[in-house]
């Protein structure tokens, strides 16, 4: 047992998902039972990067007391807006912008403060931070978030859960909407590498058509079910894309009204458009377009975006963040260190994360979940 420890830290990482407290509660909880101090870090690590930026020095107490008040739903310490302790810009003598390493600033004002550890909530950017400043010394534990549920080594990410339910409940409106209209509804969601979300709600609402980034698609084949269930009488339809989806013909590409020169970046060449930059709605535009041309039936392309991180979190998120929270002071009371919580259910464990960073947990061809889709007759495109 780690006797050593008398106060630690909590922060979160780049991005939003629901329930956050929950995570925050976990560990305060936990921490007061062993008599440890806890406090929180504002903005991922910019609290102690840039201090004279907020009131409280960039810190919080975090007390039982306070956290049996918080909302579920939000997140008291506010996350990380992207700045790497490796790669912190400011503004140098001569006013331009310029990248520093900040890292041994950080830890030599962690241990000003008195923190014998940090406790972060981050995703696959995150661990790769932590795992540098843990080789530099820093005694670290990481909680896997993410709604993609793409973190490698753990079976469900925090944040994951609480996404599906809102979005299948999203789905299912489109599929009204679209039953309604008698149209083909075409949903872009969340999944730039990963298609678990796309794929475990479109076996939810049973979706005619799923198309995940693990599966090149042939929209012809996409195109011959929806033909098929329309001779049944039955003339609309719901196909879920997710963002990172890619066609098996490298050419399907739509030009946009709008073009934007592909030559802003050089190595943007896979397609120009306002999508150059920002990608959200250009599976959705590309596939509606090309389905409407092979069907003869209108389509409308949907885009759900990133504001289904939001609300609040469902049941099995809050017990997984408050398990995931208490596991993550059990590490660290144990003497673990450099480890990241790994959820396989039904038990918690723990991973070095040399194992975790630099991996996307992606969709096996073999999945259960790709042959469950299959024998729904949910047609993936490949």
């Amino acid at each position: 047992m780690n006797a050593t420890i008398k106060r630690i830290a909590i922060n979160v990482g780049f991005g939003y998902s629901p329930g956050l407290n929950t995570v925050i509660s976990g560990a305060v909880l936990a921490a007061n039972e062993l008599g440890w101090e806890v406090v929180g870090i504002r903005d991922g690590f910019e609290g102690l990067l840039f201090r004279d930026r907020y009131p409280d020095r960039g810190l919080v107490l975090l007390t039982p007391e306070l956290v049996e008040t918080l909302d579920p739903s939000s997140n008291i310490l506010g996350t990380a807006v992207r700045n790497d302790p490796f790669h912190v810009r400011i503004i140098n003598a001569e006013s331009l912008v310029e990248e520093v390493d900040r890292s041994d600033h950080l830890l030599k004002t962690l241990q000003a403060e008195g923190i014998d550890a940090v406790i972060s909530v981050v995703g696959t950017q995150g661990l790769s931070i932590l795992y540098k400043l843990h080789r530099k010394g820093l005694n670290t534990i990481c909680i896997p978030r993410s709604v993609e549920n793409d973190i490698a080594t753990t079976a469900l990410s925090f944040g994951f859960n609480s996404t599906l339910s809102f979005v299948t409940e999203l789905l299912d409106r489109a599929k009204q909407a679209a039953q309604s209209a008698r149209q083909v509804g075409v949903v872009e969601v969340l999944g730039e590498h990963s298609g678990w979300l796309a794929l475990q709600a479109g076996i939810a609402v049973c979706a005619d058509a799923v198309l995940i980034p693990e599966i090149p698609y042939d929209l012809q084949k996409v195109a011959t079910k929806l033909q098929d269930k329309f001779r049944t009488g039955r003339s609309h339809g719901l196909v879920i894309v997710a963002e990172g989806a890619l066609s098996v013909d490298k050419e399907a590409v739509v030009a946009s009204a709008n073009p934007l020169k592909a030559s802003l970046s050089p190595l943007a060449t896979d397609y120009q458009g306002s999508h150059v930059i920002q990608r959200s709605g250009h599976a959705a535009q590309t596939v509606a377009l090309q389905l409407q041309r092979l069907i003869n039936q209108e389509t409308y392309p949907l885009v759900l975006g990133d504001w289904v991180k939001g609300g609040a979190p469902t049941a099995v998120d809050r017990q997984l963040g408050l398990s995931y929270g208490a596991g993550a002071v059990r590490a660290l009371h144990a003497g673990q260190t450099g480890v990241m919580v790994n959820f396989q259910p039904p038990n918690l464990s723990f991973v070095p994360l040399m194992e975790a960073i630099n991996k996307i947990r992606i969709v096996p061809a073999d999945s259960e979940f790709v042959q469950i889709a299959r024998s729904l007759g949910i047609c993936l495109g490949g």
